[in-house]
């Protein structure tokens, strides 16, 4: 009798168990890994040692791409022009541009732009040779002097252009708009993006009868850089020929940096069980 006790309880605790666990309420698909602890036999007792098994889900996740923006109206520029002075010899030729530019900076000045907003960004000199009768011969002395001036309001560019034509700036190498909201309008752009991710991915999760939980990764794969375009047209009608200040001036009333679009894309990983 006591023979066939031990046989039957051997039986009993002696089954390996084996579980899976799904994507969806039901757990069929869910990739659970499971643990196996070996329990110490006790030496004084008469039942054979015990198999436990343990269960200890991973996870399974969606991962959706989201792209949004946010569009805003320019209100700075950058403007990049330079002085350009001709000499017959060198040092006559740099005194030269080194006044007209002072010129510039200090009607710049006037116009209530900070000092700060002003670099010089660019200086060469080289000679004006005359080639002629297969004969090298230095005729004069030009110089060049390249000023970057930043954070320009846009109500009152034409107006600086057209007065800084008239004191000693003679081409303007480029216009680019920009925003001075553009952080606000990134972080902007960035819930929105969150709020289209979690719209697809309940989407998704739904279709595929599984149940959306929360948030475990999310990657910024935009830039995050100051937006800006560069007004071409603008800039080729400004060194046209000459222009007049009366001239400038109709082209500065008419400037219209119109909107710029603030995009941004991210990748967001949620877990659905």
């Amino acid at each position: 009798m006591k023979k066939h006790f031990l046989i039957a309880l051997s039986l009993l605790f002696t089954g390996i168990f084996s579980m899976t666990a799904c994507s969806g309420a039901s757990d069929s698909a869910a990739g659970t890994t499971y643990t196996t602890v070996e329990k110490a036999a006790d030496s004084s007792a008469s039942v054979p040692a015990v198999n436990v098994t343990s269960l200890s889900s991973t996870g399974n996740t969606i991962t959706v791409n989201s792209n949004e923006k946010v569009t805003v109206v320019p209100d700075i520029a950058t403007v990049v022009y330079s002085v350009q002075t001709e000499g017959k010899d060198a040092a006559g030729c740099q005194s030269k541009n080194t006044h007209d530019v002072n010129k510039v900076i200090e009607q710049l000045k006037s116009l209530s732009i900070a000092e700060t907003s002003i670099q010089t960004s660019d200086y060469y000199m080289y000679p004006i040779y005359d080639y002629s009768n297969n004969i090298q011969k230095i005729t004069g002395y030009q110089a060049t002097t390249t000023l970057t001036v930043s954070d320009l309001p846009i109500d009152n560019l034409g107006d600086i252009l057209a007065k800084s034509v008239s004191t000693g700036i003679n081409n303007i190498q480029s216009i680019t708009y920009q925003s001075s909201k553009y952080d606000s309008a990134y972080q902007e752009a960035l819930k929105l993006a969150v709020n289209s991710a979690k719209a697809k991915a309940e989407a998704l999760a739904e279709a595929g009868g599984c149940t959306l939980d929360k948030v475990i990764n999310i990657v910024e794969n935009s830039n995050y850089s100051e937006v800006r375009y560069t007004d071409n047209a603008l800039t080729s009608r400004t060194n046209s020929a000459v222009m007049k200040e009366e001239a400038l001036s109709d082209t500065g009333s008419n400037i219209m940096p119109g909107e710029m679009d603030i995009e941004v894309n991210i990748t967001v990983e949620y877990l659905i069980w």
